[in-house]
């Protein structure tokens, strides 16, 4: 395929994404589900040429950027505080899952050598970070659910990897070493966290000492790339260095940034991040064609392999069922032995955790990047394909009706140690008001800025009024900046007035039309 028929591919893609977000809207579907689907019907239309995946350049081009947008929204007290259980899925299951589908592929297939079978077990063990975020943002979890899900899905591709490498090795040499295999993860871990850390401690100085917002919103946006790449080349885990880079740059954007680059650079991002989150989907299902052709076609070579590919199916499935009911049992039963909370197994979450593994880019990239020398090679391909299908299609759609269906527990959404939403607007409302009342007056005593002092003694008492409240009653919030967005309505058909009258000039229309902006999206915000 030439540069130019690439391109022109890249731009129907990015059509074709218009058409099946709305699609999915309308049939209620995940879009992940529909934009694998449409990518794989774009694969079989005529004329348009096989589309062949660059597993290595899908991996640098995509993963850092989304790694990052997880990493960076992460919560670090929430992240902390649910360590233990997300190590537990990102690492402790994957590594059951490679083991549980090693076995049951050697079962089905005893000719197959044990390092392919472990091969094709760690490729289809870690639940991807782009298939999990773009099926997860649109269901309703309890609060610990989501960071242990999210959590897992942003440090179970280094485990995966990891194993992976091993397993090859071990399939073209005949050779394994359980031992050196846990020294290398180590090291791959821990000095993936100390690159990550030091290009995030690099980035937040050279963003304090930048003054434009274009540069700094650049600079930020550079840093996935330059974290997942500097970890890479220095031998350790570009995962987690990307990973521990995101997690700082959001721990800290809230001092380097100012609003304006805020606004700007999170509009930007999360334009980018839709955009390459449903290329990635669009791009795995236009791969099948070329998964298909390495196999020589459709026919004989599937019918083959179905049965080990289903085997595979049922073996990740289940296995993540058998991990996480374990792990709940036992810590149930530790916290009954300590007499502590949580002595009562949560069947609804262990469910909900177990069915919420799909697989996607990061499965299919590291199953086509491996070696033609490879026994079994073509089963890992065809199996690897399988899984992303039914986890993203089978799970992806069902997650949301099982959710509702089984309602997990809501009950830790709010810890005792932090403040309500009212509690906080209080307290700041207090801090503007003592900034206010000192400089509201001359110096003889008289006010000076009377509308000022009148709007934040307002504000402070209404804050204080409702403090006590889990939350603003939604009759008084929405009645409040319905009249705001009513205002700014009427200001924006006026100024169209001015403007298409000729009464300003473009310039003024550009300053109160972004005033206007600014203030609809404070009462859009504060409504809800």
């Amino acid at each position: 395929m030439s540069s130019v028929m690439g391109f022109k591919l890249v731009l129907l893609s990015l059509v074709a994404i218009i058409g099946l977000e709305l699609l999915a809207k309308r049939l209620r579907l995940p879009p992940a589900a529909a934009l694998l689907v449409g990518g794989a019907a774009m694969a079989f239309v005529p004329g348009l040429p096989t589309f062949n995946l660059d597993p290595e350049l899908i991996l640098i081009v995509f993963l850092p950027p989304l790694l990052m947008d997880g990493a960076y929204f992460s919560v670090w007290d929430e992240f902390k505080r649910n360590l233990g259980g997300i190590l537990l899925l990102a690492i402790g299951a994957v590594a059951f899952t490679t083991l549980a589908v090693g076995l049951v592929v050697h079962w089905v297939v005893p000719a197959l050598p044990w390092g392919a079978c472990f091969a094709l077990g760690a490729v289809v063990s870690p639940p991807d970070a782009v298939a999990a975020k773009a099926v997860l943002e649109r269901v309703a979890l309890p609060r610990r659910l989501m960071v242990l899900l999210e959590g897992e899905s942003l440090l179970n591709d280094a485990a995966g990897i990891v194993l992976f490498r091993f397993a090859v090795a071990a399939a073209l040499t005949g050779t394994f070493s359980a031992q050196h295999a846990a020294g290398r993860f180590a090291l791959l871990a821990l000095g993936g966290v100390a690159v990550g850390v030091a290009i995030g401690f690099v980035v937040v100085r050279l963003l304090r000492f930048l003054d434009d917002s274009y540069l700094i919103i650049t600079a930020s946006i550079l840093s996935p790339w330059i974290s997942y790449i500097a970890g890479d080349m220095l031998g350790v885990s570009g995962v987690i260095a990307t990973v521990s880079c995101g997690m700082m740059l959001g721990w800290y954007q809230h001092e380097v940034f100012s609003a304006a680059v805020r606004m700007r650079g999170t509009a930007f991002w999360q334009v980018v991040i839709f955009l390459m989150e449903a290329l990635v989907f669009i791009l795995i299902g236009l791969s099948l064609r070329g998964v298909i052709a390495r196999l020589g076609g459709v026919g004989d070579t599937l019918t083959a392999l179905a049965p080990a590919v289903g085997a595979v199916l049922a073996a990740v499935v289940l296995s993540r069922f058998v991990w996480v009911f374990t792990t709940e049992w036992l810590k149930a039963l530790i916290c009954k032995w300590a007499r502590r909370e949580g002595a009562t197994p949560d069947w609804r979450s262990a469910t909900v955790t177990s069915w919420a593994g799909m697989r996607g880019v990061v499965t299919l990239a590291i199953a086509l990047s491996l070696p033609e020398a490879m026994p079994g090679r073509d089963l890992i391909l065809v199996a690897s394909f399988a899984v992303i299908l039914v986890t993203v299609l089978g799970q992806g759609t069902t997650i949301g009706p099982l959710i509702h269906w089984i309602n997990p527990d809501h009950a830790d959404e709010q810890n005792a140690r932090h403040l309500t939403e009212p509690q906080a607007w209080a307290r700041l409302e207090a801090a503007q008001l003592a900034a206010v009342l000192p400089l509201a007056h001359g110096p003889d005593g008289s006010v000076i800025h009377p509308r000022l002092l009148e709007q934040y003694t307002y504000r402070a008492s209404m804050t204080e009024a409702y403090q006590s409240e889990a939350a603003y009653p939604s009759d008084v919030r929405a009645a409040h900046y319905d009249v705001v967005l009513a205002a700014v309505a009427a200001a924006r058909v006026e100024l169209l007035r001015l403007h298409r009258t000729g009464q300003i000039h473009d310039e003024l229309l550009s300053v109160l039309e972004h005033d206007l902006d600014l203030q609809e999206i404070a009462a859009t915000h504060g409504k809800g």
